[in-house]
């Protein structure tokens, strides 16, 4: 097996103060007391890839702004052979309850990985936090040997567990069972196996209002971006943000889209995704996706843009989609209401949390086949002044329960209670 080990992830800085318009004063003035117990604290946070898909984005942000408020705050990422991201793909995809071929030898060669993983592992830590399946049996290999054992430690589950794959989540249970706590973005989410010894926290994920894909820009800007990648900002746009995976699908947003082009010729679907580094079945998405879009030259598809792109065609869409058939939560729901925007979503997972039906948006049936899409979609094109009052009541919602600040303070309150 080639060369394992860990690779630490620069971020930059951030300012609390510079929260205070989006989140509130009193928000800000909350994290600080929060964190006042903590100061000096070392905490580090090991996920699969430093770009690409929600968990990156949320360290990216989170790591600055612990560190603004005292703590010592590292983030690495695993440096592993392709396969083995083959086959925690397919334990990720097992885990949200598709039928994988999951083998003896794939649990093997997971294993064997981190136990070459875990002695690359240097310094010490008050608080590890450790994101998702790809490096949960870590700790598992650590205790056998005695090293860290000074540490908290904590696995963050991203994903929705709540039709899982019973031979790969047994699989991974007695490695999760050693974490002295683990959190979740929904209650519905924890499998009724994993310990009650364990400490459970639930608290979903929250957006960066001054990350580049979410601050305010100017709309001629925006709109002047729109055109650079051929999509006319004076039609109707209809946008999804996404991986190109199975769990977004974007074959079936393009094929559900049909019906909206027909009835409203002038309408545009704009599908941008990006391709993360842990994740090898991207580019095949990608190719089904531009094979689909053959032939319908009102569907756009775009790849590993700027987040300012990303954030321009949020702003510019009538209305913007998440058509998953899974999903832990979708921070790109979230950033869209931030926007001003309503929502078309699947009634799965975390966008039931952030999508209040028929008030924010819609809630439709993602199953393949669907046909509740496009009738919501062409109800919100054909009136935009309802369409803009979901957008707002939308802004108000995220910046009640989905801003970062609110998920940093559950955070905190989380390694303080296991601190003590």
């Amino acid at each position: 097996m080639s060369q394992v080990g860990f690779l630490p992830v620069p971020v930059g800085a951030k300012d609390l103060l510079a929260y205070s318009l989006a989140a509130g004063e009193e928000a800000v003035s909350r994290l600080r007391h929060q964190a006042a117990g903590l100061a000096g604290a070392r905490i580090l946070h090991i996920s699969s890839t430093p770009y690409g898909g929600g968990v990156a984005e949320h360290l990216g942000t989170h790591l600055p702004l612990l560190r603004d408020l005292g703590l010592e705050a590292e983030w690495q990422v695993l440096s592993v052979p392709d396969e083995f991201l083959s086959v925690t793909k397919a334990m990720h995809n097992g885990l949200q309850g598709m039928d994988v071929a999951w083998t003896d030898r794939m649990e093997q060669l997971y294993l064997d990985t981190l136990r070459q993983l875990a002695p690359t592992l240097v310094d010490s830590w008050d608080f590890v936090v450790v994101h998702d399946p790809q490096p949960a049996a870590l700790l598992t290999y650590l205790q056998e040997t005695g090293r860290f054992d000074e540490a908290r430690w904590v696995w963050r589950c991203h994903i929705d567990l709540s039709a899982v794959n019973e031979r790969v989540w047994e699989f991974l249970r007695p490695h999760v069972e050693r974490y002295a706590a683990t959190i979740w973005t929904m209650a519905e989410y924890v499998p009724a196996t994993l310990s009650s010894q364990r400490r459970v926290a639930v608290f979903p994920p929250g957006i960066d209002p001054l990350a580049g894909k979410n601050i305010e820009l100017d709309d001629a800007f925006a709109r002047s971006l729109c055109r650079v990648y051929d999509v006319d900002p004076d039609r109707p746009v209809v946008c999804q943000v996404s991986r190109f995976d199975p769990w977004k699908d974007p074959v079936g947003v393009i094929r559900g889209f049909d019906p909206v082009g027909e009835a409203l010729p002038e309408a545009q679907l704009v599908l941008i995704g990006s391709m993360a580094g842990d994740d090898p079945e991207g580019c095949r998405y990608w190719d089904m996706a531009r094979e689909e879009q053959a032939g319908r030259h009102h569907v756009r598809l775009l790849a590993d843009v700027d987040d300012f792109v990303v954030n321009a065609f949020q702003r510019v869409a009538r209305v913007v989609v998440q058509k998953s058939r899974r999903e832990g939560f979708g921070l790109t729901a979230s950033e869209a209401m931030w926007k001003g925007r309503p929502v078309v979503a699947s009634r799965v997972g975390g966008l039931r949390l952030q999508v209040r039906d028929g008030r924010d948006g819609f809630l439709v049936d993602g199953s393949e086949g669907a046909g509740e899409l496009a009738p919501r979609l062409i109800e919100l094109l054909d009136d935009p002044a309802a369409a803009d009052a979901m957008g707002a009541s939308g802004r108000d919602h995220v910046r009640e329960r989905f801003l970062l600040t609110r998920e940093l303070e559950d955070y905190l309150a989380l390694l303080t209670d296991l601190g003590r």
